[in-house]
C-alpha cells in the first residue's frame, strides 16, 4: 500500500470512536522514553495506544545499563496477533535494537500493517548510550523506504546517509533531500540537536521542503524527545485528515510546550523527561 493510500485510511476511518495508534519500540523502566513515552503521547493527544516490544532496557535518566532484545519472530507474532484484532490508524516504530529484530519488523511492515508508519531511527539514546547494533544500521536504511515518514535528528541523518552531521539549515536541506533519494516517501531532518536561539526542523516530501522553526528550549530535561514527537506525529495524523504537515507542526509545538513544563516534574538525577500530560496536570 502506498503512503497516500495508508494516509487516507488513517484519516478516512473510525467515525466517533478514537483513532488508534501502535508503537513498536523499546520499554524504558524511567517512562520518559521509549514505549512508555510512546503510550502518554498518544493518549495526551486523544489516541488510543497499542504497544508492541521490540527490547528490554535497563535504563534511567543517567543512561542505560543494558539492552535485552526480544526474539524477532516473538516480535512478529506480538504484531500478527495484534491486527489480526484491532485496526490501527496509524503507528510509529522506535528503537528495534538488532539487525534480526529490524528485518522482523520490515516484513510486517509490508505484510501485515495497513496504516501510516512514521519510523524514528533511534540509534543513540539523549544520554549517549548506544540503542543499536552497528549491523543494524544498514538494515534500518533498507526499512526506511517501506515506513511512510522518517523522523532522524542530525546525528541519525548522518549516519544513514554516511556524511558529516548538518552544520548549517543549507546542510540540513540537502540531507533532506538526500534522504528523500534513498526511497523515502516523507523525511523531517529535526534540528533540536543543533545550536541557536529556534530548534529548526526540515520537512520534505516529493512536493517539496518546509522549514519548521520554534523557539530553542533552554532545559536539560530531554528524554524522549523523538520518541515523544513521532508518537505525537501518529497519533495527530489520523486526527489531521491525514495532513502530514499539519500533524507534524502541531506534534512539534505539543513537544515544545512539554519539554517547557518538564523541568516541573523532578525526575531523576540525569536528563529528566519531557512532561507528556502537561496539558492535564
Amino acid at each position: 500500500m502506498s503512503g497516500e493510500e495508508r494516509a487516507a485510511q488513517g484519516a478516512g476511518e473510525g467515525g466517533s470512536r478514537p483513532p488508534v495508534a501502535l508503537t513498536i519500540a523499546g520499554s524504558d523502566p524511567s517512562g520518559g522514553a521509549g514505549i512508555q513515552a510512546d503510550l502518554k503521547s498518544f493518549s495526551a493527544l486523544g489516541a488510543y495506544g497499542c504497544a508492541v516490544l521490540t527490547a528490554l532496557t535497563a535504563q534511567s535518566t543517567q543512561g542505560v545499563t543494558g539492552v535485552h532484545p526480544v526474539p524477532p519472530e516473538f516480535v512478529r507474532e506480538q504484531v500478527a496477533t495484534l491486527v489480526d484484532d484491532v485496526r490501527l490508524d496509524a503507528a510509529k516504530i522506535g528503537m528495534l535494537a538488532s539487525a534480526p529484530i529490524v528485518e522482523a519488523v520490515t516484513a510486517a511492515v509490508d505484510d501485515l500493517l495497513d496504516c501510516p508508519v512514521v519510523l524514528d531511527p533511534v540509534m543513540v539514546s539523549t544520554s549517549g548510550s548506544r540503542l543499536l547494533d552497528d549491523d543494524a544500521v544498514d538494515a534500518v536504511r533498507r526499512l526506511a523506504p517501506h515506513t511512510d515518514l522518517v523522523t532522524p535528528n542530525l546525528y541519525e541523518a548522518a549516519v544513514l546517509l554516511g556524511t558529516e552531521v548538518a552544520e548549517s539549515l543549507e546542510d540540513q536541506q540537502r540531507q533532506a533531500d538526500s534522504l528523500l533519494e534513498l526511497g523515502i516517501p516523507r523525511v523531517l531532518v529535526k534540528g533540536g540537536h543543533g545550536s541557536g536561539p529556534e530548534a529548526v526542523d526540515v520537512y520534505a516530501d516529493s512536493d517539496g521542503q518546509h522549514v519548521l522553526r520554534q523557539p530553542r528550549v533552554d532545559t536539560p530535561h530531554t528524554h524522549g524527545t523523538g520518541c515523544t514527537l513521532s508518537a505525537a506525529i501518529a497519533a495527530l495524523l489520523p486526527q489531521r485528515d491525514g495532513d502530514w504537515v499539519r500533524a507534524v507542526a502541531d506534534a512539534r509545538a505539543y513537544l515544545t510546550a512539554g519539554l517547557e513544563a518538564g523541568r516541573d516534574l523532578q525526575i531523576g538525577h540525569g536528563s529528566g523527561p519531557v512532561h507528556h500530560f502537561h496539558q492535564w496536570w
